[in-house]
């Protein structure tokens, strides 16, 4: 498997995803970085077939237009997202990219359509529902609390040896694993819904 995390503009993070034998590749989150990931396919021969957003925000899709019209990719979104897509995606669904399994983890609470995705059982793209060291915001429209709690439980039951990435560069690293956050990352702490939910909402 080919895997690549971008990073050009900013503290956003794309991914390139892509099975080195028929040299189908995904990209995960365009941001604003639709140049090196367009110079990353040439320099590699591969062919984009999927461009997959975790979520709808422009700061993560703001590439989308120029892969999907110069590369002709199709564009995956979670079912009810209010962003462009061309094949929706619901949970526990599996996306092909040649012979790599990408898994679909319905993840909401910054945003209703936020979703994660599991590479190959061993790298987990989170969005921004877990960075290193923080989660993401839940008081932008869309956002829960709740949806947040439940979700970061879901992504914590997966394997401590799957890797984290994030959307964000946030942290003191660029990665991590899902056994260092639960050591680490403040807001895994273990709480209850209510003190979660207060956890959250405070200044």
């Amino acid at each position: 498997m080919f895997f690549k995390q971008v990073q050009q503009h900013g503290d956003n993070f794309s991914y390139v995803i892509a099975d080195k034998d028929s040299r189908e590749a995904a990209v995960v989150d365009s941001s604003f970085n639709a140049g090196k990931i367009m110079q990353i396919l040439k320099e590699n021969n591969l062919v984009l077939k999927y461009v997959i957003n975790t979520h709808g925000h422009s700061d993560h899709i703001a590439g989308n237009p120029e892969l999907r019209s110069i590369l002709k990719a199709q564009i995956l979104g979670y079912n009810y997202s209010r962003a462009r897509f061309d094949i929706g995606v619901d949970d526990g669904d599996i996306i092909h990219v040649g012979k790599v399994l990408i898994k679909v983890i319905y993840t909401p609470g910054h945003t209703k359509d936020s979703i994660s995705l599991l590479v190959g059982q061993k790298k987990l793209l989170t969005g921004d529902t877990l960075f290193v060291g923080e989660c993401g915001r839940t008081d932008l429209p869309g956002g829960s609390s709740e949806e947040m709690y439940d979700s970061l439980n879901k992504i914590m039951k997966l394997h401590d040896t799957v890797q984290v990435f994030p959307g964000h560069d946030y942290g003191n690293a660029r990665f991590s694993t899902i056994g260092a956050q639960k050591h680490s990352n403040y807001t895994l702490k273990p709480r209850s819904l209510e003190e979660f939910i207060q956890f959250m909402n405070e200044p």
